[in-house]
């Protein structure tokens, strides 16, 4: 269908109509990672400009038919990116940081793409978690003085509008959390706020030109850091900046997500806006307990997330219409919206794909076009009654319990082992005996080198691993020529504590899932993370037990090529609980137990059978699981903490047991982070310019720290003098017996033409500081 023909099929929401629907964002990926090919093919120089704007086109208008064929009354326009959409909003208010100037003049992505992923040298912005999902976004850097140096916004939206008609809505991040996503909290937040609150004004009126006009249309602006914790200063400077973008005169929705807004609903209400969004999923019972104590505004719509926009288990059709109809005794049906209780961003894009899943399970998933399939069900048995949709009622119901008694979910003695664990499961000899244990059994000169873990996965690899069942033989074979090159180049380089480079392994956490029970992989999930980096979170479906080794003999073949300590790999328990879509039948903090004692085994198995005397245990994403709401800190950080050392409780005090964490802010949870008790920590430290190191500092961190000396998302391969002045900054903060120098993560998504340089200026820039270092004692 032609962007024209369809968008004259789509016409107005009636302005009587029932229980419309809407969502608050879509996938970016497509079928097939195409939004990946295109990137990496511009990147590469394999698409031209021209190409890979007619790509990126096309992609976009595919993501919007989608959701308008679906029966979306409004589809979401704006929330598509190249990269990241805090760096497009960065970008359109003006946040462009000085060292990228040699761009900014430059048409094109050259600007874009240099902010994103650094470029001749030039750093890239700073990286870390949006809210607690995978999903990564760019830091702004706040310019002295905002510009509005373009209206992204009504871009997309006139662009929408072509392909789905006055079905299309705006959408944009909002001021509130743009700021507060640049770190800003108090009276600073409060002042910058006033400054931004006419640029949106100006994007607000231009929408109004561009035809966001009538009773139903409006403008939805993000605001999901309305779900953390705010002090009254910024909250009363949230309400001051809505009355005044309240007053140009286009409707406004604030949509939030991830929570609950239930401390602040009273002064939300009050706003002059055209609506709010809410999240009936996870801030379910947050979210209606305020308003089943105050009401919602007779004036607003309520756009209600009813159906879960971050995990993929088919929805309970009847609770979710029962919800509705809670609902509806507060907000009139001509006001209720309903949707997803979040962007779909984080779901891969169809079911259909999977076919070697059990149908069981298949019948119990939603991804994003089944979501889409939900809702319209879910509206269409409000609007017209269950007994209209009776059939597609009947079987949606009939899949779901097919899922819930799949027999391959339960393993009781699983649950009796969680069940029967003690203190003395979670606990290692006190870290001051342990460390001469580790030193007697491993010694390490004064600033040991190591990398985190992977190394470049090659096309050879990748080809291989397509074709393991074929050629098995050829397989093992292929992986240990890989593995012997790596263990080779690292001697070559000189680094002190070598990896096998994980040849073997598709994904940190996927590898682990296909081959513990309660897993499943997909083979078509994808999701994006950041950028062109994208994931399949397998499908945590059951209880959790490790039937066999699974890393044991590439490990042990590793360390039989060398006299150097090699470092088991494994990832811990928070990281792959978070990075999978997990079951929602029992506690969280069960599952990571049964994972934790899944990990448990095979490090044993590292240690005893393989010999190894270094274990290194990946909780890449801990901060990652924080609630967003300090009050839920404590409780998750109790069992976070507990899982990480279940898993690393069962080898001899001698063996040293490294983590690694990345891209996170961990100044407030530097007690948990200590209290994990790991011998030696790795964490990013390239884009952060110091900050991690200065909480450690300040704690006074007693064990062992790898900051990362460089990043390793940017293509620049950086000079020995620059990696030589970051370590001595270090050492400045961080007494030299603790400090280990290391990339900031793993290597598998670079080349070998940037990795092999970066190290070697790595470990020659480690030299330097370690020859000054002996100079200057052997002087005192």
């Amino acid at each position: 269908m032609t962007p024209s023909s369809l968008a004259t099929n789509l016409t107005s929401p009636n302005s009587a109509a029932q229980y419309l629907t809407s969502i608050p964002g879509y996938p970016r990926v497509g079928t097939g990672r195409t939004y990946k090919k295109l990137l990496e093919g511009f990147w590469a120089g394999s698409i031209s400009p021209a190409q890979f704007a007619e790509g990126v086109g096309n992609l976009r208008a595919e993501r919007l038919t989608v959701q308008a064929e679906s029966g979306l009354d409004f589809v979401p326009c704006g929330d598509f990116s190249l990269y990241d959409h805090v760096l497009d909003t960065s970008i359109m208010l003006g946040c462009i940081p000085d060292r990228f100037n040699k761009w900014s003049g430059q048409t094109g992505t050259d600007l874009y793409f240099a902010m994103a992923r650094g470029r001749d040298g030039v750093p890239a912005c700073e990286m870390t978690k949006w809210f607690d999902t995978n999903y990564h976004y760019l830091v702004p850097e706040l310019p002295k003085s905002f510009t509005l140096t373009s209206n992204s916004v009504a871009e997309s939206y006139r662009a929408g509008k072509e392909f789905v008609g006055s079905a299309a809505k705006p959408v944009v991040l909002g001021p509130f959390t743009f700021l507060k996503l640049a770190r800003l909290s108090g009276s600073a937040l409060v002042q910058r706020l006033e400054e931004l609150t006419p640029l949106y004004a100006s994007i607000l009126r231009d929408l109004g030109r561009e035809g966001v006009a009538g009773a139903r249309a409006f403008v939805q602006i993000d605001e999901p850091s309305l779900v953390g914790d705010l002090s009254e200063t910024e909250l009363d400077a949230f309400s001051k900046c809505y009355e005044t973008l309240a007053s140009e005169n286009v409707n406004i929705l604030i949509q939030t997500y991830y929570g609950h807004v239930a401390p602040y609903f009273q002064s939300l209400s009050s706003l002059p806006v055209f609506g709010l969004g809410l999240d009936f999923v996870r801030g379910r019972e947050g979210n209606l307990a305020t308003l089943g104590g105050h009401g919602f505004p007779s004036n607003m719509v309520l756009n209600a997330g009813v159906v879960d926009g971050r995990n993929v288990w088919r929805t309970d059709l009847d609770s979710a219409f029962n919800l509705v109809q809670q609902l509806t005794s507060l907000v009139e049906p001509e006001r209720l919206h309903i949707g997803a209780s979040c962007s779909l961003l984080h779901l891969p894009e169809t079911v259909e794909s999977e076919t070697h899943l059990p149908s069981e399970l298949k019948g119990g998933l939603c991804f994003a076009q089944e979501r889409l399939a939900e809702i319209s069900l879910l509206a269409r048995a409000l609007r017209q009654g269950k007994e209209a949709v009776a059939a597609e009622w009947t079987a949606a119901g009939r899949a779901r319990q097919d899922w819930l008694d799949f027999e391959a979910r339960h393993r009781t003695n699983v649950k009796a082992r969680v069940s029967g664990l003690t203190d003395a499961d979670f606990e290692r000899l006190p870290y001051a005996q342990r460390v001469s244990l580790q030193s007697a059994r491993l010694p390490l000169p004064l600033l040991p080198t190591t990398t985190i873990g992977s190394f470049p996965q090659t096309a050879e690899l990748r080809f291989a691993r397509a074709h393991a069942v074929k050629d098995p033989a050829g397989y093992k074979a292929t992986i240990e020529a890989e593995i012997e090159r790596v263990i080779r180049l690292q001697e070559e380089i000189g680094l002190d504590v070598l990896v096998h480079g994980e040849p073997e392994r598709n994904d940190m956490v996927q590898f682990f899932a296909e081959q513990l029970t309660g897993f499943c992989a997909p083979r078509e999930g994808w999701v994006q993370s950041y950028g062109s980096r994208c994931v399949r979170p397998p499908l945590l479906y059951g209880d959790v037990e490790r039937l066999h080794p699974m890393t044991l003999n590439e490990a042990r073949y590793a360390q039989s090529l060398t006299n150097k300590p090699v470092k088991g790999m494994l990832t811990g328990p928070i990281t792959i609980l978070q990075w999978s879509f997990v079951r929602e039948d029992i506690s969280r903090e069960e599952v990571a137990y049964q994972i934790g004692l899944a990990i448990r085994d095979e490090a044993h198995d590292l240690e005893t059978l393989g010999g190894l005397r270094v274990i290194q245990v990946d909780e890449a994403a801990f901060r990652e699981g924080l609630p967003i709401r300090r009050s839920d800190w404590a409780e998750y950080l109790h069992w976070a903490v507990r899982s990480f050392r279940l898993a690393a409780s069962g080898v001899s005090p001698d063996i040293q047991v490294h983590t690694h964490m990345c891209y996170s802010e961990f100044g407030d949870i530097i007690a948990a982070i200590a209290s994990m008790d790991a011998d030696v920590i790795s964490i990013e430290d390239a884009r952060s310019d110091g900050a991690m190191l200065e909480t450690l500092r300040d704690f006074q961190y007693r064990q062992q720290i790898g900051p990362g000396l460089y990043d390793i998302h940017s293509p620049n391969v950086p000079t020995v003098e620059s990696m030589a002045s970051k370590l001595q900054t270090t050492l400045d903060r961080l007494p030299i017996d603790r400090v280990w120098v290391n990339p900031d993560c793993g290597l598998k998504t670079r080349g070998y033409a940037e990795v092999v340089p970066a190290l070697t200026n790595m470990v020659a820039a480690t030299r330097q500081v370690r020859e000054v270092f002996t100079l200057n004692d052997g002087q005192s």
